[in-house]
């Protein structure tokens, strides 16, 4: 018969100690979709690549995984032992984690496997460090609120973006090359954060590789869809009404019945009627909002799709390229 725990059989707190910890967290987008299209053995192997790859590259920058979470991935830079460089290890990790996705991908594509994607956040902070658990089962690991503002920071990211919190931005310098920042709500804290997109490290010559639809062709239409906002990954169940104005591979750009905010999550469903296709269950995140004439507009990348669904939309945006005008 098992005894109940008691306090001797606890992991002693006394030897957590407080680090300056950076904090990774990466997650595949879309992962649970493409999951469901395939045989489980192919999609563990796939896993599996993908998370083998991550993990080298983190512990060749002398990060330590912390933990794997399904297709997430936590990794911490200053534990157990700080070095005076951790914070440039980690966002140059970040850089080359993002990198390797066109090798994943590659042999992916040689399996006939759709591509994967990946969004990853930082944040640099104050935490806690050490066994954490009991005598039977403990795992060393970080805890603090820097450490869960990462993982906030993370589920806002794009496929292919990196974004890191304000501290991380202020001690990285020049050291990084990024874009406009941008402001955003997170869970249990009252005023918005500002977070940063890496785009580059100048000093190692390394550029983040783009995977957003902007690079793809877009075509002018003007047909309705229908989309639920999600919430704390919960989808509501109030269906609302919108008009896309132009499409692309991975996008659209629509005028929204209600006032959307920039990354916002939505799942759209678009009836492609010119091949007489239903595309449903597309999850994407708002990257762009605008007024115009009392109307809510809004750029919406995809974040999930299925691989029909991926092929379909494509079908019909080309059928539109040979016949409609173009967007620009």
């Amino acid at each position: 018969m098992n005894k109940p725990a008691t306090s001797g059989q606890d992991i002693d707190t006394a030897k957590f100690q407080q680090l300056k910890v950076s904090t990774l967290f990466a997650d595949l987008r879309g992962f649970t979709t493409v999951s469901s299209e395939y045989p489980p053995k192919v999609v563990i192997k796939m896993l599996n690549r993908y998370l083998s790859a991550m993990s080298e590259i983190v512990i060749q920058h002398d990060g330590m995984v912390d933990k794997f979470m399904g297709d997430s991935i936590m990794a911490t830079f200053g534990t157990p032992k700080p070095h005076a460089d951790d914070l440039q290890r980690t966002l140059t990790c970040a850089v080359r984690m993002q990198l390797a996705m066109d090798d994943i991908n590659a042999t992916n594509n040689r399996l006939q496997l759709p591509s994967l994607y990946m969004g990853i956040g930082i944040n640099t902070g104050k935490a806690m460090a050490g066994r954490l658990g009991s005598k039977l089962h403990s795992e060393y690991t970080v805890i603090g609120d820097s450490v869960n503002l990462a993982s906030r920071i993370e589920s806002f990211s794009l496929r292919g973006q990196i974004l890191i919190g304000q501290e991380t931005f202020k001690q990285a310098g020049s050291f990084i090359k990024t874009g406009v920042p941008i402001e955003i709500f997170v869970k249990g804290k009252a005023d918005p954060v500002q977070v940063h997109e890496i785009l580059a490290i100048p000093s190692l010559n390394l550029t983040v590789p783009r995977r957003e639809a902007r690079r793809s062709q877009r075509v002018k239409v003007r047909m309705p869809f229908t989309y639920q906002q999600i919430e704390h990954k919960i989808v509501s169940d109030q269906v609302l009404q919108g008009t896309i104005r132009d499409i692309s591979y991975f996008g659209i750009q629509a005028e929204f019945d209600q006032k959307i905010k920039v990354l916002d999550d939505i799942k759209l469903s678009i009836d492609l009627s010119l091949i007489g296709y239903h595309a449903g269950d597309i999850y994407g995140k708002v990257v762009r909002t605008s007024e115009h004439k009392g109307k809510h507009l809004a750029a919406v990348e995809f974040t999930s799709i299925t691989l029909q669904n991926e092929v379909n939309i494509r079908q019909f945006v080309q059928m539109l390229i040979q016949g409609c005008e173009k967007a620009v």
